[in-house]
Formats: structure tokens, sequence, C-alpha cells
């Protein structure tokens, strides 16, 4: 994620870089539209990245879809690095933004299989602040270099992605296997080389034992290990009864057992839609641009700005490790949304006033604006930031993990390059990326007007319709669905409370006292289950007493 943050943020210096814009000759407001689609087109390549996923993620595993991901990213930079024209530098965009699509639409789906319930969320947002931490290089990476002369200002921080690109050569193939994956059988593939990735969804039982007890540092005769593996053979099963393929869901069909898959796959993938149309790409991607054009600054004091602002986006993120199970998805989502609200509404007021002829302190309001940006970065890294690229992997069914994150994924980059001037009614039909430099230049102040209606939409959205998922169980979410087939949760308190509901809590401990009641031949088995089973109970009765 640290490769992704400082990928995404990197251009955004390097579109300001005169000998970028000489050499590709992409200088002068007539090149604009030019300009913001050789920008832009990443995001396409990152979308059919993410679409990749979907069959790709299941057939290959968790690693090996990351480590093609690397492998396409690093084609893609060499080729960005070395261009002297714009269809090199397209093609270079394009490749480089399918593995990041591979990737972005594989990592958090991994992270959320391999983790502890009152870990997950945590976990996955330190994932996205490693994201923010490339982010925030990439920016003093480029106020740097734009004091070297020549093509070194803008190639160099291109190179220098090979950093990340290296760790993950190197500590990925290391790494565990997901105990969740779930692909198709391949019987020309050996048994050995899926190794765990064939798993519960394949018979592979005590190998997908073995790793949920690695995982939690414990024994495979450990009744939780057998009550987790338990649940999730049940659930595997339960999909693989009662799933649909993508022919289902292209046709409408809403499947037997009442897994709610559509519904789902809608909740998911609109997280990932509402960050991007917050307005999140008009500044990760054109901030320096912004500054300049908008607030009238210099090159070099906008560069400088927009590094301190990355600092400053990162520190206000890790707000969101510690609670993030704390507050739940739900508050995080609903009052970040409204700060945003609030400062982009700000934006608009008081550029509306620095355009304004004849105005004495256009000056001021002009530096007033830039807090506000500061400020919309820190609402942004505190509740919008983690929690889109979370919710998909935890929302979607077992057999729809995958296909559900992939799909948020591929929402996320489709509405990057999703708004049109026909904004309110095709929204998804051009992307932020490629219109923000047209908008900046043509509408000014009015620009920032869609950002503020947008955020402002996000909190009834998210409080009607968005159900909790923080301190739940992956499977404690597949049970929600299929006994609940409310659309509206607001009104029920098991669906809005971040804590874990006393009912699967309850249900979970009648099976740890089931399984560890299973007679075993083997005393030193007998004496060890005995000693794990004190121990769950003593950590589940600690929990519920913290709940209460």
């Amino acid at each position: 994620m640290t490769l992704f943050g400082y990928d995404q943020g990197v251009f955004g210096g390097v579109v300001v870089t005169k000998d970028y814009l000489d050499t590709l000759n992409l200088g002068g407001p007539e090149h604009k539209d030019l300009l913001g689609t050789v920008t832009a087109i990443y995001d396409v390549g990152c979308l059919f990245g993410a679409i990749a996923a979907f069959s790709l993620g299941e057939i290959l595993g968790r690693k090996k879809s990351v480590l093609l991901g690397t492998t396409v990213m690093s084609i893609g930079a060499i080729l960005q690095i070395t261009a002297y024209g714009v269809p090199q530098m397209i093609v270079g965009r394009i490749v480089a933004g399918l593995g990041n699509g591979l990737n972005t639409a594989t990592a958090p789906v991994w992270q959320a299989e391999t983790s502890k319930a009152t870990w997950r969320g945590k976990l996955v947002v330190i994932e996205m602040i490693c994201n923010i931490a490339g982010f925030s290089l990439s920016n003093w990476v480029t106020y740097g270099f734009s004091f070297v002369p020549g093509p070194v200002a803008w190639r160099m921080p291109l190179v220098l992605q090979f950093i990340f690109i290296a760790i993950l050569f190197a500590t990925v193939p290391w790494l565990p296997e997901s105990p969740r994956s779930g692909m198709p059988l391949r019987t020309l593939i050996s048994h050995t080389d899926f190794s765990a990735r064939w798993l519960i969804a394949h018979g592979e039982i005590e190998e997908a034992e073995q790793i949920i007890a690695d995982l939690e540092g414990t024994i495979v005769e450990d009744p939780w290990v057998i009550t987790e593996s338990k649940e999730i053979q049940w659930a595997a099963n339960f999909e693989r009864e009662n799933g649909m393929s993508w022919m289902d869901l292209i046709k409408g069909k809403t499947g037997a057992g009442n897994t709610c898959t559509i519904r789902r796959l809608l909740l998911g993938a609109g997280t990932q839609a509402m960050q991007q149309l917050s307005g999140i790409n008009v500044t990760s991607y054109y901030l320096p641009t912004v500054l300049i054009e908008s607030v009238g600054l210099e090159e070099k004091l906008a560069r400088l700005l927009a590094a301190c602002n990355s600092v400053s986006y990162l520190l206000f993120s890790l707000i969101g490790i510690p609670n993030v199970e704390k507050w739940g998805r739900r508050k995080m989502m609903m009052y970040a949304a409204a700060g945003q609200a609030l400062c982009y509404m700000l934006i608009t007021i008081l550029l509306r006033y620095n355009e304004k002829e004849g105005y004495p302190h256009t000056k001021e309001v002009a530096s007033a604006s830039v807090a506000f940006f500061f400020l919309y970065y820190v609402f942004f890294g505190i509740g919008w930031q983690g929690v889109p690229w979370l919710y998909p992997t935890e929302i979607n069914s077992l057999s729809m993990r995958t296909k559900g994150a992939a799909l948020g994924t591929a929402s996320n980059w489709f509405n990057e390059f999703g708004i049109t001037d026909f904004i309110l009614v095709e929204a998804f039909n051009f992307m932020v990326v490629e219109i923000t430099p047209i908008g900046i230049q043509n509408l000014q102040w009015k620009f920032y007007v869609i950002w503020t209606i947008f955020n402002a939409a996000f909190v009834p959205i998210v409080y009607l319709f968005y159900p909790e998922t923080a301190d739940r169980k992956l499977e404690d979410i597949d049970r929600y669905f299929r006994e609940s087939a409310r659309v509206f949760v607001f009104r029920d308190k098991d669906a809005c409370s971040s804590k874990r509901p006393l009912a699967y809590i309850e249900h979970e401990e009648r099976e740890i006292r089931r399984n560890s009641s299973v007679i075993s031949t083997n005393p030193e088995i007998v004496k060890k289950r005995l000693a794990s089973l004190a121990k769950a109970n003593e950590e589940l009765r600690y929990s519920h007493e913290e709940k209460v």
C-alpha cells in the first residue's frame, strides 16, 4: 500500500514540473484536457486491473495475485520513466494502473481474511496509513527534486518507486496464504503448489486449521480453532449451495438461501464510490495545481504546502487505528463526511471572494482557504481513507468476498475517472482526475460546490443503509444477512452497534464448549485443550464485561 500511495501522489508533483510539460508538449491552457487524460488514464488501468482480480484472485490466490500485480507495475514504471512522448507515457500509465488495480483489490481481502475480528479494522487502517506514508513521501520527493533542473526533476521521483517494488518482491513470498481463500479446482496444478490456498473451500481442513492456529499463536487442538474452522466450513458449504455466479448477478437473480448477495455487493462498492465522490482525488492528484490556479500561490510555495499537508494527513490518520473498532465504521464515515462537507463549503465561499473583482481582502481569504484544504485531509484521513477499503472485504459473503472487494475497487477506480459535464445525471461516465484541470480552469470556485453537495449527501446514506461491521467475525456478518432482510438498518440496534451483539458471543461460547468436550486419546492434547479452553472462556468473559 505504500507503493500505491507513492504512485498516486508522485504525479501531483510531476504535472507541474516544467521539463515534463516541455518534453511531452503538455504546457499551456490549450493542453489542459490532454494533461488530464495522461494523468487520469492510470485509473483506467486500475479499473481493469481490479476487474481482473475477479477471476485471478480466486485462481492464483492472494500471494501470487500481489506478486503478479507488482510485476506489472514494474513494467509500467519503466515505460513512464523512459517516456519522451505522450503515447509511451499513456501506455506506461495504463500498464502501471493494471498492476495497481490488481494489488489494491487483493491486499485488503488478504488482510481481512488473516486477521482476528478485534484487529481486522486496525490492521486495514494501518495498511491505509502506509498508503498515506507513501503519498507523503512522494510529495516531499517531488518538492526536493523541483530544485533540480532538467529531466531528473520528474524522472527520478518515478524511479524511486522501485524501492517499494523490491520490498514487496522480498517479503510477500514469505507471508501466509489466506485460510478462507476458495479458488476453483484446477486439476492441472499440483496439490503441493496450491498448499494452503485450497484450504477449507476444497476440503483441506487440516491445513486450514494449521494456518488458523499459527495466526492465533495457538495449537490446532484449541477449541477456538476448531470452532472457527467449523464456522468457516459451514459458511463455505452454505455459499456453495446458495451462492450465485456473475451471470446470475447480471440477470438480477437474488439467489436461494437469502444470502443478500446483490445488496452486499452494492454496499461494498458504494463505500468506495462515496470515497472518490468526496473529492479526494481533486487534491491528491492535483493539490499543487489547485493551490497555484485556484488559490494563486507560487509553484514552490504550492509544492511545499502540499508536502506539509501530506504530513498532517499522515499524522491525523493515526487517530483511526485505535478508534476504527471503538467508534465503528458507520460513525467514522458519517462524522468524517459531515466534516468534509463543511470544509468544501468554506473553501467554496472563500474562493468565491478570492475571485471576486474589486474585493479588498483577496489575499486573506485565499490564505484562509488553504487551512480548510488541510482540515479536509484531517477528516478524510480519520474516516474515509481506510474504512472504504475495509468495508467491502467484511460485508461480502465468503464466495463473493474477492469479487466484492474487486467490484468495490473497480468502483473506486471507475469513480476516479467518473464525473462528466453532466455530473448530476451521468456521474460515472468521465473521470474526476480527467476533468479536474478543466473544471478548475472553467468553473473556478463553482467547481468545489460539487464536492460540498456529495459529502453532505453521504451522511444520511450511511445512516440509513449501512450496517455496522466492527467487532464482528466475518461469519457473524454472514449470519446477520441470512437472518435480516431489512434494507433500512438505522432502527436495528444490533446492526448499528459498534460492539459485537451478545447473541453472537453466546453462540460462540456454546460452540467452544461443545468442541472442547470431544474426547481425545492423547492425554497431552487433552491437557492443552483444557488450558486453551480456560483461556478462551476468560477472554470471552472479559470481552463481554467490557462491552456491557
